[in-house]
């Protein structure tokens, strides 16, 4: 399987504003935790007439500190790259101080319909954001200094979205690419396919460096994208051997295929597989009986 060496090191302190790229600032939330590494990453893009990207998780303190780091200017724009409870809840807050109209591709909901075995993610999804606004494909959001592409990544969520910044080879990944780890793409929230052919559209742009949801930085982001697909086609190669051995369970092909996991990891895990069996089934290259879910057994075809 293809190593990528991932950046651990984040300095950044919650509450503190810091200077990214002309006209581009970021805070960090104080919401630290497994899968948020050390916390969400909210971004202020332009100067006077600003957009917030990802407002963030319900908590006061950082909420306090975006609305300080804006006075004196106008907010007049609010973007989300999807919704989970660690990006979108503080969109609710940040527009009724500012007036600004919220944007994002819809309302959260799930890639397929739920079925019996599956879990819940403790992140979870924001049901009560509705952005004001739907984004298409594409389509381009216009500030007073600043222009803005939404691109459609589905695969961590059904609705996820990057933008990237028109004039700059910037793009703001949200969860979709994220230079600290892998995205988790955690059924029925997400779908592998859907993770894969989004990995490919951005594998045929040109920005160079992508502002993620977590951690600093993605550097050389048409290098690292490429190997975040060559990754998780190793994973699928990984499961499928595992399967040419015998038939097997989620969680026993977790203890084969991550070994040295994090416990507080293995949910998140187990679900990742999930999503790549869901696909290999969907592929006919895996069986099991009835609908792919945590608790079956899976086995190869013929």
């Amino acid at each position: 399987m293809d190593d990528i060496r991932f950046d651990k090191n984040f300095p950044l302190v919650p509450g503190e504003v810091e200077q990214v790229a002309p006209g581009v600032r970021r805070l960090l939330a104080g919401n630290a935790g497994p899968f948020t590494f050390t916390g969400t990453v909210s971004y202020i893009v332009g100067q006077g007439q600003v957009v917030i990207i990802d407002p963030g998780p319900a908590d006061q303190p950082h909420i306090d500190a975006l609305l300080h780091a804006v006075r004196g200017e106008t907010v007049t724009h609010i973007l989300v790259t999807h919704t989970h409870r660690d990006h979108s809840p503080a969109a609710a807050a940040v527009k009724q101080a500012t007036g600004a109209k919220t944007y994002a591709e819809g309302p959260h909901r799930a890639a397929r319909p739920l079925h019996i075995g599956d879990i819940k993610r403790g992140e979870g999804g924001d049901k009560d954001f509705i952005p004001d606004l739907l984004l298409k494909d594409g389509e381009v959001i216009v500030g007073k200094d600043w222009r803005l592409e939404a691109i459609a990544t589905p695969g961590h969520t059904a609705n996820h979205m990057v933008f990237a910044l028109g004039g700059s080879d910037l793009l703001f990944s949200g969860d979709h690419v994220m230079a600290w780890s892998t995205t988790i793409v955690a059924p029925p929230d997400g779908a592998m396919n859907d993770y894969m052919n989004s990995l490919a559209k951005l594998g045929q742009r040109q920005e160079q460096t992508y502002f993620p949801g977590h951690g600093d930085a993605v550097k050389d982001a048409p290098r690292f994208v490429a190997q975040l697909t060559r990754h998780r086609l190793g994973r699928e190669a990984s499961i499928l051997a595992r399967l040419a051995k015998g038939p097997a369970d989620i969680p026993t092909l977790v203890r084969v295929l991550y070994i040295g996991l994090d416990p507080r990891l293995v949910g998140g895990a187990g679900l990742s597989v999930l999503a790549h069996l869901e696909d290999l089934v969907a592929r006919n290259i895996v069986a099991t009986e009835g609908v792919p879910s945590v608790g079956v057994t899976y086995r190869l075809v013929g």
